[in-house]
């Protein structure tokens, strides 16, 4: 079966489902904590495990004195930040792909992520303050997101072929987003050099001030329970869309809130961490070629598997040239890259 057909998947007996999912979903919880414990560990100046637990006692006390307290402190909200960042790119990649029924499709394709980036610029480029940069690049999120609800509404309705819909869809994300990325061209072209390194580095993707937002957890979790209730609809979008009726789904209605939550998703983890790419494309791909296409186990396997990898990829860009950092999104692309051409090999070895 390839990895790319959404469509001839065999329907697995509910008994089944959750059995797998008893012992994968555990299994990529404890790789998340693990995760985030290496994180914590690991550094310019490393921990062991004894200071760890040390340090964690004395941030639950509330008397973080010692060096390593302090930095468990900064690792551990930093991991944090990471984990939600990588977990909400992963789950909106899903949703896109279920939307589109294409599986190139990530969080960034409908050009959500260039308008958080005119934002975050503008912002940067006029001197602003960073929550002011963050405020800005989710309200330029959000005003894309509108403005390609507004023009695909009819599209997104579901009247008429599922088929046709899509590349509408696609087509009107790729003009906005090529917009989008004029207007980002100008400001770097302009930009002066005290302010180009840092407005370079948000385009990229970077963790280093993300700690202690609240905003990605909200929107992180509220809609990962969505999904997770509506996750027979949508294999029934990704899958058998053109049917949707007789099974009982609104596809349409389905349609506009994939849409919908999966723009909230982008914009909160782009206006936290900077357009950190392959997360929101190379974890639901992974997840899909190990578990199979069903969302009710490939949801909560693709968030926790995309939380965990960001969270590692962050580790390595702290320590790898340490005392540096490097952009985070470096490195997930160095990685990124070639997991997803080896997976295009073995499905051609299939």
């Amino acid at each position: 079966m390839s990895l790319f057909s959404f469509r001839q998947v065999p329907h697995q007996p509910l008994l089944l489902a959750a059995k797998r999912a008893s012992l994968i979903i555990p299994l990529l919880i404890f790789v998340s904590v693990s995760s985030i414990v290496i994180a914590c560990l690991t550094g310019s100046v490393s921990l062991s495990l004894s200071e760890l637990w040390h340090a964690m006692m004395e941030l639950i006390h509330g008397e973080p004195s010692s060096l390593a307290a302090s930095l468990l402190e900064l690792r551990l909200g930093r991991a944090l930040s990471g984990f939600i960042t990588g977990a909400t790119l992963a789950l909106s990649g899903v949703m896109m792909q279920a939307l589109l029924r294409n599986p190139l499709a990530d969080p960034y394709v409908l050009g959500i992520s260039g308008g958080a980036s005119v934002g975050a610029l503008a912002m940067i480029l006029f001197y602003g303050a960073f929550w002011m940069v963050d405020l800005a690049a989710f309200a330029g999120a959000i005003a894309v997101a509108l403005l390609l609800f507004a023009l695909a509404y009819r599209d997104l309705r579901g009247t008429g072929s599922s088929d046709g819909s899509a590349p509408i869809l696609l087509l009107t994300g790729v003009i906005v987003a090529s917009g989008c990325g004029a207007l980002i061209t100008l400001m770097l072209s302009v930009a002066p050099d005290s302010r180009l390194r840092g407005m370079v580095f948000w385009m990229i993707g970077d963790l280093s001030n993300t700690q202690g937002s609240s905003m990605p957890w909200i929107v992180g979790v509220l809609i990962l329970i969505f999904a997770m209730r509506n996750a027979r609809g949508i294999n029934v979008a990704a899958m058998h869309a053109d049917n949707a009726t007789t099974l009982g789904v609104n596809i349409g209605r389905l349609r506009q809130l994939l849409f919908l939550c999966s723009a909230l998703l982008t914009a909160s983890a782009v206006s936290t961490a900077g357009s950190i790419g392959f997360v929101g494309l190379i974890m639901p791909h992974a997840c899909r070629f190990a578990l199979g296409p069903d969302h009710r186990l490939l949801i909560p396997s693709a968030t926790l598997a995309g939380g965990s990898f960001l969270v590692l990829a962050d580790t390595i860009a702290r320590t790898v040239v340490a005392p540096q950092q490097l952009p985070v999104g470096v490195i997930t692309a160095m990685i990124g890259v070639p997991m997803f051409l080896l997976q295009l090999h073995q499905l051609r070895r299939r």
